[in-house]
């Protein structure tokens, strides 16, 4: 049967549903927080979303690797319907017709079940804008609210992307961005929870030099991973340390890195060769390689110079990188199992959120001017 890409008549039940889902969150965080400053409960609201939007990234991991990205082959619903309930009928027949295929009721519910998530995080971001715009207005906010708004822009352009994961029928480049997306979210809001409680890092220059180019090289191996993981090309190499028994197989780059192409078409229009997702799958082994000791090194190095702000991200820091060398090695040798999987993109966001403190508190130490000793054991300061 015919779908229409786009179809906005559940548009507005979805929105009441995600409101409602962020209504949970936001009255438990104000009895908690109740008599507590402005800055206080940003802070809480800030972790708490960045909490949930880890959860939400592991959701839509879960979406992708059980082939559930088109569970509802329409946006923002479901055959036009607020839920797989109402579309009952249209996922009865599509599972029928093809029950390998990308339709049915299992695979509705999950996608479903992301885009209600997403539409709770969304409730949250906007309520976390309004407090700091109001703060902000009365004075009382640390730092500049355009980091919420920001955010709020963020998770805007992130519903877009979901929107077009889904029309676009999964292509490479929107799914690998959208990803990314999700990440760059986690990034924005421990930034911001960083930001209304700060804890300044002080290191040596080149430590922090250290700590913005691992940054950039986890970057570039999660969008390596993002792209793996897009075109399906874990199982391009199915043994390990070798790839198809050869320290370098046959691997096309040009047609595995050639961005603007539907899912498993080269881009002149063919079937995409063995060749571009074996080169895809190497290229993420080759930058595993370098990735893995430096945020070792990284993490060692903090551990001993960054004191007490850095302990904690640090040692996230060393053991998230180990649980991705596992689970990357896992997904080669056990077949790429679902939880494996899964837990692999969790690895990544921990990366993200670990490196993402450690950059706040090096730029709060920058920012603040350093404290003398009297200072730090409470003596007063004579001018």
């Amino acid at each position: 049967m015919t779908v229409p890409t786009y179809d906005l008549a559940p548009a507005a039940a979805i929105l009441l549903g995600g409101l409602v889902l962020a209504l949970g969150p936001l009255a438990w965080l104000g009895l908690r927080r109740r008599g507590a400053g402005h800055g206080s409960r940003l802070h809480a609201l800030a972790v708490l979303t960045l909490f949930l939007t880890f959860d939400l990234v592991l959701l839509g991991a879960f979406t992708r690797l059980s082939d559930s990205g088109l569970g509802c082959p329409d946006w923002p619903g479901c055959y036009g319907h607020a839920s797989p309930i109402g579309a009952s009928g249209p996922i009865t027949v599509a599972a029928a017709a093809a029950p390998l295929g990308p339709v049915t009721p299992a695979k509705a519910w999950i996608e479903m079940a992301h885009r209600y998530s997403a539409t709770a995080i969304g409730g949250l971001i906007v309520a976390m804008t309004a407090l700091a715009l109001l703060a902000a207005r009365r004075g009382r906010l640390p730092v500049s609210p355009w980091w919420s708004v920001a955010t709020l822009v963020w998770v805007c352009l992130q519903g877009a992307f979901g929107a077009w994961t889904v029309t676009l029928k999964l292509y490479p480049a929107i799914v690998t961005l959208h990803l990314l997306g999700g990440l760059g979210l986690l990034a924005l809001l421990a930034a911001q929870a960083e930001a209304f409680a700060p804890r300044p890092m002080r290191i040596a220059d080149a430590l922090r030099a250290g700590l913005y180019a691992v940054a950039a090289l986890v970057l570039l191996q999660v969008a390596l991973g993002g792209w793996v993981s897009t075109n399906y090309a874990v199982l391009a190499c199915r043994d390990f340390p070798t790839c198809q028994g050869s320290w370098w197989p046959g691997a096309d780059f040009g047609a595995g890195f050639a961005l603007l192409r539907p899912l498993g078409i080269s881009a002149d229009g063919g079937f995409l060769p063995f060749a571009a997702l074996t080169a895809i799958h190497f290229a993420h082994r080759l930058g595993a390689l370098v990735v893995v000791p430096a945020v070792l090194l990284l993490g060692w190095q903090l551990l001993r110079h960054g004191g007490a702000p850095a302990r904690a991200p640090a040692i996230v820091l060393i053991v998230a990188i180990c649980w991705q060398a596992a689970t990357g090695i896992g997904n080669v040798v056990l077949g790429w199992p679902l939880v494996v999987a899964v837990g692999h993109t969790g690895g990544s966001a921990a990366l993200v959120i670990a490196l993402t403190i450690l950059l706040a508190r090096s730029a709060a130490a920058r920012r603040s001017p350093p404290q003398r000793p009297w200072q730090a054991a409470g003596h007063p300061v004579v001018s």
